[in-house]
């Protein structure tokens, strides 16, 4: 989805954090105050959805209590590119401030927007599908595992997993889960159906109408089974095997049944207990 900016990798240390945390109050060496105009946002910032209404608050904030936490930057040529604190610095301009407290960090590019990406999250303030474009960054780039991802963003492994899975969703799924019109319970029930069709179907529900989580999950039900089913239809048994499977059933006195999957078939024999499983064992070896 090209309007998602995607993430690269490298490990966040414990003080890279607290950089990102650390308020005005405690300001280090590295803390200026500098023209707002010499600070750029970072085109790789991970975060690329800015509600109207949430910076307008934020700049009601700051023009009531100031700038409570300076904005992280790293020097970039004449100008400060900004590592975390977009949003601070967009709800600043808005409100016409001329210079804007900021600490300077000397790092690279994947060290930026892993920074980047550990603010985001610490705050809550990514959309999943941002996330999830984050977190594969970080592991085409850094050539990283799910579990270095993790350990990097303080993470749990199946964390990282199931937000990577969401990448698997249609395109369209994606878009309406990054303008948050759907929610992480709408996208695991696309997930939830087996085949791309399925999928495409019920993305396609959720694109004409409002429907909850569980009737999207009732729906993805109902599509997996139909491929089920249309599987079934689409392999016809051969009559031979409905008599070996009544002949065996007579002979060792249980229901049997011959399914057909995928080009391989099984034989299932149903058994009670463990005594009558040993009396099957006997009738079947002749002991």
């Amino acid at each position: 989805m090209e309007r998602v900016v995607e993430a690269p990798a490298t490990i966040a240390t414990k003080e890279d954090a607290k950089a990102v945390e650390q308020p005005v109050e405690q300001a280090t060496q590295g803390d200026l105050e500098v023209d707002i105009d010499s600070v750029v946002p970072n085109p790789d910032q991970p975060r690329t959805n800015f509600k109207k209404e949430d910076l307008e608050e934020l700049a009601n904030s700051i023009k009531k209590n100031g700038l409570l936490q300076p904005i992280l930057v790293r020097p970039v040529g004449d100008a400060y590119q900004i590592i975390a604190g977009e949003r601070r610095w967009q709800a600043c301009k808005s409100l016409g401030m001329k210079k804007v407290p900021i600490r300077v960090k000397d790092v690279d590019d994947d060290e930026t927007i892993v920074l980047a990406l550990v603010e985001n999250i610490q705050r809550s303030d990514l959309n999943p599908i941002e996330e999830a474009y984050g977190y594969r960054r970080m592991m085409e780039r850094g050539k990283m595992t799910q579990s270095e991802v993790a350990q990097a963003v303080s993470k749990g492994r199946s964390t990282i997993a199931n937000a990577l899975r969401l990448l698997e969703l249609p395109e369209d799924a994606q878009q309406l889960l990054f303008e948050e019109k759907i929610t992480a319970g709408h996208a695991r029930a696309i997930l939830s159906i087996p085949t791309k069709e399925g999928r495409r179907k019920l993305t396609d529900k959720l694109v004409e109408d409002t429907i909850s989580v569980r009737e999207a999950e009732a729906i993805a039900r109902l599509l997996s089974g139909a491929k089920k089913e249309s599987s079934a239809a689409r392999e016809p048994q051969p009559k031979s095997y409905k008599t070996v499977a009544r002949t065996l059933k007579d002979t060792l006195g249980t229901n049997v049944k011959i399914k057909s999957s995928g080009g391989k078939n099984k034989i299932e024999i149903e058994f009670k207990d463990e005594t009558d499983l040993e009396r099957l064992f006997r009738l079947i070896t002749n002991n």
